[in-house]
């Protein structure tokens, strides 16, 4: 008979475990059939569980307890969803720092894995194609005389590329051969892109004598016109003054627009407004109209020419923009923006899939948003004291941003579609949604790049990931000083460099622009030959000194701070350890999985060996005390074994005859080889090819005590599943301790022979010295005597000290390994211990010193 398992308790949790945790579990127990037993009652619980009163039992009622239990673990739930380790107390508690840290980094993985997806899935390769299509027609097309809309300089340059490259690349009337295009395929630049509405050329004046002339010339120059500012604005009629509207000015909110900021100014959005016309003819009778009435003036600052196109092939909008600034010093300033957008956003498949990731965004916008106010909530103003949450309301704030406007632009774009459809022959204003759109891919791409720098805040528990952030902690506190003594000296040369070479050299044309250059002079980016070419002499040496004292001096002063800091750092965190292991939590986990598979295995062979041996009167029947008695010495409760019992009990008569026994034996069986090969599908990923486990799944004999007691350890190793040892596993453990102890004990003590040895060794060579020095000093105090008489007197010393060496006790130790068991029998912990051992220590000492110390002696007499 087995000895006891261990407590029913145990058994019991096992045994729920095994029944609820697998979908297809043969051993779904009921609870309401299991009987109490004291069996079940674990020692704490009947204390009353940590010292608690007991509650009686009237002052809850089942329902009430059912209720708040669903209630609780509802509320438990929902708590669990923002649980962070700004939330919890996860210092003393690894385990939930781990889980923490995981749940932490999966979510936000999976968050940052949307926000790609609803980011890039509004982008593409297309773009940029579709921008240098539009920039090759519009801006690289020449005009008579050889130019280009850059190379524009002065009025009669952009009247050439009106009539020009610009009324070609709007009115595509003609195919590639000549023939006309028929009229149902008009409208189209490149024949691919619609363009929508009309386009529309529009001006800004200032009015006369908006400056003050110089009194010595009064009586010369009558009209003086500022450089443009909204104040300075002319909003009278002027030219012809006909039914063209190109003679009147319009403010900015009959035109429905907005400020643009040029090069030498901000411009407003209204003007002296001209749409060109559905066609090429009207366009050019247009354009020409214009020339001829003198339409751009001297108080004319700028000329705009707005149009927007459309390319269904690739679901894109291309709103342009070309600018010609007139300033005062006169000639002309030629610009552009040129916004390619996708402005209708759900068409293909792929754009109803991001449409889904965009709901999804918003869910995770709502459940951080509650996660930071929650941190708010516990920390109050501490929170933001952290770098961490201030980038996490930042990527909250964009994103809600960004979907708003989102929504916003669905429904702008939709309405003025529908308006563009039924007033095809006027200007399309898609101005706004283009810089709303350009606002929108700015704000989603700085979102997305705190994002990813973000990943740092849930890594960093690896030690190696805090380098960066530690570095520049420790660091800042000199980097900012370092900053004002850099800035110093970098204003002051962009100030020097702006004053010596603003006159004729472009990189220094104004302070910004100075700025700039110099930092580029520092990454290697400079124009030597412009320096000298505007002064021969400061030219080089401003370009020397400042190389020296920026890039030879102030450069190396701040690499030098970054590398000391680095190296601090470095040599700190060599020396401390991670907050935690993932590697060691997911092979804790491992062995846990693989530790109760071991557990239910157990208890499949136990059954099958009660169903086996409970029938001792070999009727074939197994009445169900047989079964209770047999199960019982195996350490089962009595509510598992009557459970097991009636489920296969099918009419009820408290006997299992052969019919039932082979459907429990059936039933164990599949059982038994679910595991088996669940076990095995886990062992598989071992790059060793070796098991962890050394249960075996097809024997039903009792292993050897080797294996009982790997078995017990495996399944103790996992988190005290099982929480006991049994007997027999006790007493082999007992026996291992015992022989252990007694191999270490023989070994000790042949050491301490050895060590004894080694000193009577090195007390009698002592004696030997002390010896032979007497024997020299009586040799030469008898040097009066005859050498007959000397000789016999030396030999009678020496012989008289060879006796007494002979005399002497000599330790003799037996073999260091006589009395202990080979080393293949012992433990793998004893054989280690035992295999470097030195020759010299396990050998025993021969007695052959004293003969050869007799031999040399008696050979030195002989000389004598």
């Amino acid at each position: 008979m087995p000895k006891a398992r261990p407590l029913s308790a145990q058994s019991k949790a096992a045994w729920s475990d095994f029944g609820g945790s697998q979908p297809g579990s043969q051993f779904d127990f009921d609870k309401q059939n299991i009987r109490d037993d004291p069996d079940l009652i674990t020692p704490v619980a009947a204390e009353g569980g940590s010292g608690r009163k007991k509650r009686p039992a009237s002052a809850v009622t089942p329902a009430t307890q059912k209720s708040r239990g669903f209630l609780g673990k509802i509320g438990h739930g929902i708590r669990s969803l923002w649980m962070t380790k700004d939330t919890e107390n996860v210092k003393e508690d690894k385990e939930l720092h781990v889980k923490t840290t995981l749940r932490e980094l999966i979510i936000y993985c999976i968050f940052l894995a949307i926000l790609c997806i609803v980011t890039f899935g509004m982008t593409g390769v297309d773009m940029f194609y579709y921008t240098k299509v539009v920039s090759d027609l519009f801006l690289d097309s020449s005009y008579t005389g050889g130019g280009t809309f850059r190379s524009i300089t002065s009025v009669d340059d952009f009247w050439k590329f009106s009539k020009g490259p610009m009324l070609k690349g709007l009115y595509w009337e003609t195919w590639y051969n000549g023939q006309p295009v028929p009229n149902d395929q008009l409208g189209y630049v490149y024949y691919e892109s619609k363009l929508l509405g009309i386009p529309r050329l529009r001006q800004l004046q200032v009015h006369t004598n908006s400056c003050v002339v110089h009194d010595d010339f009064k009586g010369v120059i009558r009209e003086c016109y500022e450089s443009y500012s909204e104040a300075l604005e002319n909003t009278k009629p002027f030219g012809e003054q006909d039914n063209k509207t190109a003679w009147y000015y319009q403010s900015e909110e009959e035109l429905d627009g907005g400020s643009h900021w040029g090069l030498m100014a901000t411009y407003s959005g209204a003007g002296y407004v001209q749409n060109l016309g559905t066609n090429m003819s009207q366009a050019t009778e247009t354009i020409d109209y214009l020339y001829d009435k003198l339409w751009i003036q001297r108080g004319t600052r700028v000329v705009f020419l707005d149009f927007t196109i459309y390319n269904a092939n690739i679901n894109l909008f291309c709103v342009v923009k070309l600018t010609v600034e007139f300033p005062p010093t006169g000639g002309a300033i030629p610009h552009w923006t040129l916004r390619t957008v996708k402005l209708i956003r759900y068409v293909s498949v792929m754009d109803y899939f991001v449409m889904a990731c965009e709901f999804m965004l918003v869910v995770f916008i709502v459940y951080y948003s509650v996660e930071e106010a929650i941190e708010i909530k516990k920390h109050k103003c501490s929170y933001f004291k952290s770098v961490w949450n201030i980038m996490d309301i930042l990527v909250i704030l964009l994103a809600t941003i960004c979907v708003a406007f989102n929504v916003y632009r669905t429904i702008a774009v939709d309405n003025l579609l529908q308006e563009l459809v039924t007033k095809p022959d006027e200007y399309a204003n898609f101005e706004f949604l283009a810089y709303g759109q350009e606002q929108f891919d700015n704000a989603i791409a700085i979102c997305v790049f705190l994002a990813w720098i973000k990943i740092f805040k849930y890594i960093s528990f690896n030690k190696t990931m805090t380098q960066l952030s530690s570095t520049l902690g420790r660091c800042a506190k000199d980097l900012a000083g370092f900053a004002v003594m850099f800035f110093i000296i970098f204003l002051a040369f962009t100030q020097l460099g702006y004053l010596l070479f603003g006159t004729q050299v472009k990189d220094f044309s104004n302070f910004q622009s100075s700025f700039f250059t110099l930092f580029r002079i520092i990454l290697g980016d400079f124009d030597f030959a412009q320096l000298e070419q505007a002064h021969r002499v400061l030219g080089p040496v401003f370009f020397m000194l400042f190389v020296f004292f920026v890039f030879f001096v102030l450069i190396n002063m701040f690499l030098a701070i970054i590398n000391d800091t680095y190296s601090e750092v470095k040599g700190d965190l060599e020396n401390m350890p991670n907050e935690f292991e993932m590697g060691d939590y997911f092979k804790k986990s491992y062995e846990k999985v693989l530790s109760k598979l071991n557990v239910k295995h157990d208890k499949i062979v136990d059954i099958q060996k009660a169903l086996n041996n409970a029938d001792m009167n070999n009727d074939k029947q197994v009445d169900f005390d047989e079964w209770r008695q047999n199960l019982k010495t195996r350490g089962y409760a009595d509510g598992e074994i009557e459970a097991l019992f009636a489920k296969y009990d099918i009419d009820g008569d408290r006997v299992l005859d052969e019919e039932e026994q082979k459907r429990m034996q059936a039933d164990l069986n599949d059982q038994r080889m679910a595991l088996t090969k669940e076990y095995d599908d886990m062992q598989r990923p071992d790059s060793t090819g070796r098991s962890t486990s050394r249960v075996s799944f097809n024997d039903d004999s009792e292993s050897d005590e080797d294996d009982n007691l790997n078995k017990s350890a495996r399944s103790n190793a996992s988190g005290g599943v099982v929480s006991g040892v049994s007997y027999e596993e006790f007493t082999v453990l007992a026996r291992r301790v015992d022989r252990m102890e007694h191999s270490i004990g023989s070994i000790v003590s042949k050491i301490d022979a050895v060590l004894v040895k080694l000193e009577a060794m090195e007390k009698a060579k002592s004696k030997r010295k002390d010896n032979m020095t007497k024997m020299l000093d009586t040799i030469s105090s008898d040097r009066g005597q005859g050498d007959a008489a000397r000789a016999d007197k030396m030999e009678r010393f020496v012989r008289e000290e060879l006796d007494k060496w002979d005399s002497e006790a000599t330790l003799h130790l037996p073999p260091l390994t006589s009395n202990l068991p080979p080393l293949t029998s012992q433990p793998p912990s004893i054989a280690r211990s035992l295999s470097p051992v030195p020759p010299s220590i396990v050998s025993t000492p021969t007695p052959s010193r004293p003969s050869s110390a007799r031999s040399r002696n008696t050979n030195f007499i002989d000389e004598i």
